[in-house]
């Protein structure tokens, strides 16, 4: 059994490709049922990992 990484902050932003989630490099990372689950789990990410960042900042 393989031990997965997870996303790492440089894998952000994440971009949907049809319904699979890629990273900026267009690395594949996960799949969804349609093309409209895929963007919103991108975005609900991508606005997790910005407010990561923001909160290391303000730290």
């Amino acid at each position: 059994m393989t031990k997965d990484a997870g996303l790492k902050p440089d894998d952000f932003p994440l971009e949907a490709d049809k319904n699979e989630l890629k990273t900026h490099k267009s690395k594949p990372v996960a799949s969804a049922e349609s093309e409209k689950i895929a963007d919103r789990i991108a975005e609900r990410l991508n606005e997790h990992a910005h407010q990561e960042e923001q909160d290391r900042w303000s730290a």
